[in-house]
């Protein structure tokens, strides 16, 4: 038998009394689950819960393009029916990564001193569905590279103690089929070209457009809710 007075500082005891009552809780929210319960009862009702989980990604697509200064390049024939068992992931987001150089030209000869190239705009827009992103980077730095993402999720929530129902949260968190479907990536290069001291045309300097690098990947979110007690609450 423990006295109050041993409890209080004895952490092994503290750390056991939690064990036991973190037990009592989860257990029958598990067996409540596993039953299948239609009136959904297996969530837990209003209370203090700490969401977790892990977020990973699964690549959709990826390559290689030239777009040339003015234009944009399309790639619009991408589905999540490519992606084996995307049907049980809950996707809730999309990442799109494009790399680019520089490759514009200048004069060569002793009669073309150099110049200095001017940073081209790289824009992406990734579209699935409702969910929309736009993002744009330069290459004044090259090699360069941005990203643009897409969500619909509460990502805000993640690794966050709330005060909400089990289901409240689940509402918040899983995609229930959003992220699932057809996507496409837009890419437009806006290019321009540097200053040259030389007024010889054949110093001229060009910037017809870049080469661009991208890659397409789904944001998958495997979550956890746990109902939350603080230690300090059993002393």
């Amino acid at each position: 038998m423990w006295t109050m007075d041993e409890f209080k500082r004895d952490r092994d005891k503290q750390i056991l009394a939690f064990g036991i009552v973190f037990f009592l809780l989860a257990f029958p929210l598990y067996f409540n689950f596993v039953a299948g319960d239609e009136s959904g009862s297996a969530l837990g009702g209003m209370g203090l819960y700490e969401v977790g989980g892990e977020v990973t990604f699964v690549e959709l697509d990826s390559g290689m393009e030239y777009v040339a200064s003015g234009e944009t390049w399309t790639i619009d024939d991408l589905s999540t029916d490519s992606v084996d068992g995307a049907s049980d992931m809950n996707i809730v987001g999309v990442l799109v990564t494009l790399s680019y150089g520089e490759d514009e030209t200048g004069g060569q000869g002793p009669t073309c001193p150099g110049g200095q190239a001017a940073a081209d705009t790289i824009s992406g827009t990734v579209m699935h569905g409702p969910h929309n992103a736009s993002a744009s980077g330069n290459n004044g730095d090259a090699p360069a590279s941005h990203t643009v993402e897409s969500i619909w999720y509460n990502d805000s929530m993640v690794g966050e103690v709330v005060l909400l129902s089990e289901s409240e949260i689940v509402e918040q968190i899983d995609a229930n089929g959003a992220g699932l479907g057809a996507y496409s990536l837009d890419i437009t290069v806006d290019a321009e070209a540097g200053n040259e001291p030389s007024p010889l045309p054949q110093c001229n300097r060009a910037d017809n457009g870049e080469e661009v690098s991208y890659t397409i990947e789904l944001m998958v979110y495997d979550y956890i809710i746990v109902p939350f007690i603080e230690l300090d609450d059993i002393e």
